[in-house]
């Protein structure tokens, strides 16, 4: 007998692919999206990145970004999924002064280190796709 709970717990289990280079950061993250209830794969490269998604459907790309600097390697992974497939979400996760920079993600997350924060803005990002 199927009472629904699986069905709702797979539905409430979105697959999320964290791109992030810094070593010691991917992986805390990545632990917060799981016990936040998310499947989670990461990358530390954008190549890497790009060939998990050609192999795998997600619901979100978070890409990190770390500095200033990396801005325009960021809106190049963001265009270059946006061209395999213009549905893919993708948000940045990057500080206040970087997130004015950019126009090529769904959604900033801001990473001001506040793990509630960061799950409320990926919660944000993922709830935006259910409406839109």
């Amino acid at each position: 007998m199927f009472d629904g709970t699986d069905e709702n717990e797979s539905k409430s289990k979105a697959s999320i692919l964290h791109v992030c280079t810094r070593d010691v950061l991917r992986p805390v993250r990545d632990q917060i999206l799981r016990v936040a209830g998310h499947n989670v794969d990461s990358s530390e490269t954008h190549e890497d990145a790009l060939d998990k998604v050609r192999e795998n459907k997600y619901d979100l790309v978070l890409i990190d970004i770390d500095s200033q600097h990396h801005v325009q390697a960021a809106e190049q992974l963001c265009t270059e999924l946006k061209k395999a497939d213009p549905n893919q979400r993708v948000a940045f996760v990057c500080n206040w002064r970087v997130a004015i920079l950019n126009d090529c993600p769904n959604d900033i997350v801001r990473s001001e280190f506040d793990p509630v924060a960061f799950v409320t803005g990926v919660a944000a990002a993922l709830s935006d796709e259910e409406t839109t």
